[in-house]
């Protein structure tokens, strides 16, 4: 089959690779239909690259058939129309039953002190092939795809694997509702949907960014958009407080993470991390890497008094510095963490099933390219180029 693989430093390429084959007897093997381009994939782009190994098959946002199932798999039938979740939980185990599946106790990597494994996505996360191919293996076939109904095109139900259920928690841990005012900084898919499932709940959002696309996006379903590149990253704590009377929203989520522009000493040291060898990038990573913080700053600052930061962004630093004197003058409250699809996924399918398309999913991509464009659809999205917000490949 062909899929799309990692080969080095910025060199993604699409090769033949063996077919999935069932391994354990709870396992099915899901012939994929569409597979998802997300940010968190730039990030084994560049600068992850001391965890991978060339021939990794990458991306985690894949959906399709369900061609064939192990012995012991009684949930799932071939021919099943199945979304599968980033993050590989068992469902079953401690963490799982409290929500917690990005934690799953059974497919955690001890090893490298990281919580659940993750397709396509490195060696800090378990190695396991990836999504962006014409097949794969699910394991856990039972408690992990999720089962949607024939239909609806692929794009209703797609963004089930990451996009809606990362932004979902976003907004959950933001602890926003009705009336509540919530600032996101970073309009690329993941703050995009996370604005729309604000605005959906009745939210007050502000949404930041400095590509004029991805601002006319969430200006088009209702959010005040402001570009941080026309008025300036030091005046933007006094525009929000303007557009939140005079305080501050009540919550932040900042959906940038470590791709932060305007961070000069942290992008340095990420591009000089690229000549080292191998074995001490991987040890400069975990031990001493520092992230771009200048959005997560922009939050702290942001934020009302007693207000919450809900950090969905990607952040992979050991050494960060962090402004604590501030957050605890605040009083702000801090959750973060990847997203727990599976404790959110029946709660956003209800919704997705509802005669409206209420998120606006249907049109949320912005590219439609067959696996084959992969290589290039990577360097077009992290140039933020060609208006490019979503990228949806079709194997």
């Amino acid at each position: 089959m062909r899929a799309v693989t990692w080969q080095g430093r910025r060199d993604m390429r699409v090769v033949d690779v063996p077919d999935p084959r069932l391994e354990q007897p709870t396992d099915a093997i899901v012939r994929i239909t569409s597979t998802g381009l997300c940010g968190s994939d730039l990030h084994l782009f560049d600068p992850f690259t001391p965890f991978m190994t060339p021939g990794d098959i990458v991306g985690h946002e894949p959906m399709g058939v369900v061609e064939e199932v192990g012995a012991d798999v009684h949930q799932l039938r071939p021919g099943d129309r199945v979304v599968v979740p980033f993050n590989i939980s068992c469902g079953t185990c401690w963490m799982c039953a409290r929500g917690l599946h990005s934690q799953c106790e059974t497919t955690q990597n001890g090893a490298h002190g990281t919580g659940a494994s993750l397709f396509g996505y490195s060696k800090l996360y378990g190695q396991v092939p990836g999504g962006q191919a014409e097949a794969m293996r699910v394991p856990f076939a039972d408690t992990l795809p999720i089962v949607v109904p024939d239909g609806p095109p692929d794009d209703r139900f797609l963004y089930l694997s990451d996009v809606l259920p990362t932004a979902w928690q976003a907004v959950e841990y933001a602890g926003v509702g009705a009336g509540d005012s919530l600032l996101v900084l970073g309009a690329g898919p993941i703050g995009d949907m996370a604005a729309r499932v604000a605005l959906h709940r009745g939210c007050e959002v502000v949404v930041v960014d400095l590509v004029a696309e991805r601002l006319a996006r969430a200006a088009d379903r209702g959010a005040t958009t402001l570009d941080v590149e026309e008025i300036g990253s030091d005046h933007l704590p006094e525009q929000v407080r303007d557009l939140t009377r005079g305080r501050g929203p009540d919550a932040v989520i900042d959906a940038v993470g470590m791709e932060a522009h305007g961070s000069p000493v942290a992008g340095a040291m990420q591009k000089a991390l690229s000549v080292l060898p191998r074995p001490a990038q991987a040890s400069v990573m975990t031990k001493a890497g520092v992230d771009k913080l200048e959005v997560l700053h922009q939050a702290i600052e942001c934020v009302r008094r007693g207000g919450t930061i809900s950090v969905v962004g990607v952040y992979g630093g050991a050494a960060d510095p962090m402004p604590m004197m501030q957050l605890f003058d605040k009083q702000v409250q801090l959750r973060m963490g990847q997203a727990n699809v599976r404790r959110w996924s029946s709660d956003i399918l209800a919704l997705l099933q509802q005669d409206d398309d209420i998120l606006g999913v249907e049109a949320f991509a912005t590219h439609h390219l067959p696996l084959e464009a992969a290589p290039e659809a990577y360097v077009t999205f992290r140039d933020k180029a060609d208006g490019m917000v979503k990228a949806v490949f079709t194997p």
